[in-house]
């Protein structure tokens, strides 16, 4: 697994996606959504991206392996001044791929970047109490 590829999404990645986004809402009760719940449209996505690249305290990464989606991981701040340096992430990874440390990778690159903005100072991740391997990363 040496040739995944860690980087910030696009928005020519928007259908890929939602295609992985569809994919990983039945594999994992640790997502907030399940099977056919995830009601974005291609617009949707797309403009939700372009509003990530333009805010400075936002990041959508993506783990490619392939030129196949295996993971996600997407990083919001808050917007107000006294909370833009803290914010919360979501992470995923395709259930065939679990164990590759594709989450770990996902979230170095979490860290780097925002040591390198200058601007995060604590990032937190909500996670399920019984979801160990969330823990444990």
């Amino acid at each position: 697994m040496k040739n995944i590829v860690i980087r910030e999404a696009t928005v020519e990645d928007s259908k890929n996606i939602i295609d992985y986004i569809n994919i990983i809402a039945g594999e994992s009760d640790n997502l907030t959504f399940g099977t056919g719940e995830f009601l974005m449209t291609l617009e949707d996505e797309e403009k939700y991206l372009v509003d990530i690249l333009n805010t400075d305290n936002a990041l959508y990464i993506i783990a490619v392996y392939d030129d196949t989606i295996i993971g996600s991981l997407n990083f919001t701040a808050g917007k107000r001044p006294r909370i833009a340096h803290v914010g919360e992430f979501g992470i995923s990874v395709l259930q065939e791929y679990w164990g590759y440390n594709v989450g770990s990778q996902l979230i170095e690159y979490l860290i780097q970047w925002a040591e390198d903005t200058k601007i995060i100072r604590k990032i937190n991740l909500k996670v399920r109490v019984d979801n160990f391997n969330a823990i444990h990363l």
